[in-house]
């Protein structure tokens, strides 16, 4: 999906992240405020958060001074030019929670465009259909994956893209592959690289890759090939793509979404990404982390890439130390810059 071709950014948008704001429920909604290329946030609606600042709620100085607001009328009220509303939150379940449905519909009714990151596609249900229409704006569900017609297995055809290609693998889920990727294609991008980036989760997608596929809702077969896809694309058009990466490679139950990725984006470097005070899986909690030295080793026995640096959460100086690897901390001041220079001398 490519949601750059369906908007003029920066869009005047509003989040929907109710109940779910600064929380790692509302991770879409949070990577939409800090980090959208593609829409500008007047407001956000979270009851939960009202009358505090997203600035606040999410503890970044550099984020702007948008309100947090009760209700979608007072959201409207405080962003009058909104022409989308960005649904930020995936409850658990994949259930469209009754208590959203006329939030939703009001925003449609003054004029916004739906972008959906649920497990429920408003597209293929005939009343929000409809009412679109009524309301002559669109509806784009992230989610959604490629028809059957456009699914095909990886044949290498991504050996021909002329870009060099870098992809984010991590020691476990929720480490910050997404952060890791955009910050290097943000820094990329401030030092006049021709610089793209692909989505392999909803949340880039709204932030504005260049290309994405929310690639855990293709099937397994097929996984490869998307995202063979969407780099060769990406590639057609810049010098430098990077990758977001999703799982681990040593993860029971996602590590085949990790493979498929490395063989799919088949990346000329990979920054692993780790958060070092974590000994348990993310929700799974009775699998051990395997740790940066043995992802390291599968990514270059899988791969022909070299692990060109590691993005860490903890110390640069101390990690890099422990591992041998070029390290840094995107979270630092200078940490992307970093990152993408240990990168651009392993390319």
């Amino acid at each position: 999906m490519d949601l750059r071709g369906a908007f003029d950014p920066p869009t005047p948008a509003v989040v929907l992240a109710e109940g779910a704001f600064g929380e790692t429920a509302g991770k879409t909604a949070n990577g939409v405020v800090m980090h959208s290329e593609l829409f500008d946030v007047g407001a956000v609606v979270d009851s939960e958060q009202a009358g505090r600042s997203a600035a606040d709620v999410l503890g970044r100085a550099d984020v702007a001074d948008v309100p947090v607001v009760d209700s979608m009328a007072d959201a409207l009220e405080r962003a009058p030019e909104a022409e989308a509303l960005v649904i930020g939150v995936a409850p658990a379940g994949g259930a469209l929670p009754e208590e959203w449905v006329d939030d939703i519909r009001e925003a449609m009714r003054a004029g916004c465009d739906v972008v959906s990151g649920l497990h429920v596609f408003l597209s293929e249900r005939e009343d929000w259909v409809e009412l679109a229409e009524e309301c002559g704006v669109r509806l784009f569900d992230v989610r959604k994956p490629p028809a059957e017609d456009d699914l095909r297995v990886a044949d290498g055809r991504v050996d021909e893209v002329n870009a060099d290609v870098v992809l984010t693998v991590g020691t476990d889920c929720a480490v910050g592959k997404r952060t890791t990727t955009f910050e290097l294609y943000r820094a990329a991008k401030r030092e006049g690289f021709d610089a793209g980036w692909v989505a392999t989760g909803q949340t880039g997608i709204m932030v504005g890759a260049h290309r994405g596929t929310v690639v855990d809702r293709v099937p397994a077969d097929f996984a490869a090939g998307v995202v063979e896809d969407d780099v060769a694309a990406v590639g057609a058009d810049h010098d430098l793509v990077f990758v977001e990466g999703q799982g681990a490679l040593t993860h029971r139950a996602y590590s085949s979404v990790t493979l498929a990725l490395l063989h799919g984006a088949w990346p000329d470097a990979v920054v692993l990404v780790d958060d070092p005070d974590r000994d348990s899986r993310t929700h799974f909690e009775q699998f051990p982390i395997r740790g940066v030295g043995t992802e390291r080793d599968l990514v270059e026995r899988l791969s022909e890439a070299r692990v060109a640096a590691l993005s860490t959460w903890g110390d640069p100086a101390t990690e890099s130390d422990r591992h041998d690897l070029p390290t840094a901390n995107v979270y630092y001041e200078d940490g992307p810059a970093e990152l993408l220079a240990a990168v651009r001398e392993a390319l």
